[in-house]
C-alpha cells in the first residue's frame, strides 16, 4: 500500500509539475504572439497621429530656411544631430536661393509616412519626389533618409 501511495504522490506530483509548466509555456506563447513587444508597438502606432500635408510641409520649409540655425533644423530630423555638418554645409547653400515644397499623396505606416513632394527652386520644380517621415518625440520629422533626400539636393549629400 505505501508504494500505491507513493506511487499516487510521485504520478499527481508529475501531473502538476507538467501542468504548470504547460501554462508557462502557454503564457510565454502569448507574449511572442501579441503581448509586450506587439502591444507596445500598437500603442506607438495608435498615439501617432495622422500627418496632414501642412504639417509635413512645415517641416520641409523649416529644414529649408537658410536663416534657421543647424541646430534648430537638426530637431526637426530624427537623429538629426549626426547630420550637423550636411545641414550647415546646406544653410551655406541656400544662403541666396529659395526652395518650396507642395506636400501631396501621403501614405502612413504606424509612426512612419511616406509623401509625394513637390519640390520648387529658382531651376523649377521637381513633381512627385518621394520624402519620407517618421512620428517621434510627439512629433512628425523627416526620417535620415527624408533629410539625406533635401541634403542631396543641396549638394550637401550624406556618406
Amino acid at each position: 500500500m505505501r508504494n500505491v501511495t507513493r506511487t499516487l504522490r510521485v504520478s499527481v506530483a508529475i501531473a502538476a509539475t507538467v501542468a504548470a509548466a504547460t501554462v508557462t509555456l502557454t503564457g510565454c506563447g502569448s507574449d511572442d504572439k501579441g503581448s509586450s513587444s506587439s502591444n507596445t508597438t500598437v500603442s506607438a502606432t495608435a498615439a501617432a497621429p495622422a500627418p496632414t500635408a501642412e504639417a509635413l510641409q512645415g517641416v520641409l520649409t523649416a529644414f529649408a530656411d537658410p536663416a534657421k540655425p543647424a541646430a534648430d533644423k537638426a530637431k526637426l530630423v530624427v537623429d538629426g544631430d549626426k547630420r550637423l555638418g550636411n545641414i550647415d554645409t546646406m544653410n551655406q547653400g541656400l544662403s541666396h536661393y529659395q526652395v518650396g515644397f507642395t506636400v501631396g499623396e501621403i501614405k502612413q505606416d504606424g509612426t512612419k509616412a511616406d509623401a509625394k513632394v513637390s519640390v520648387t527652386s529658382p531651376h523649377g520644380t521637381m513633381p512627385d519626389v518621394p520624402m519620407a517621415f517618421q512620428y517621434s518625440d510627439g512629433a512628425w520629422k523627416l526620417s535620415d533618409a527624408g533629410a539625406c533626400t533635401i541634403l542631396g539636393m543641396a549638394r550637401a549629400a550624406c556618406q
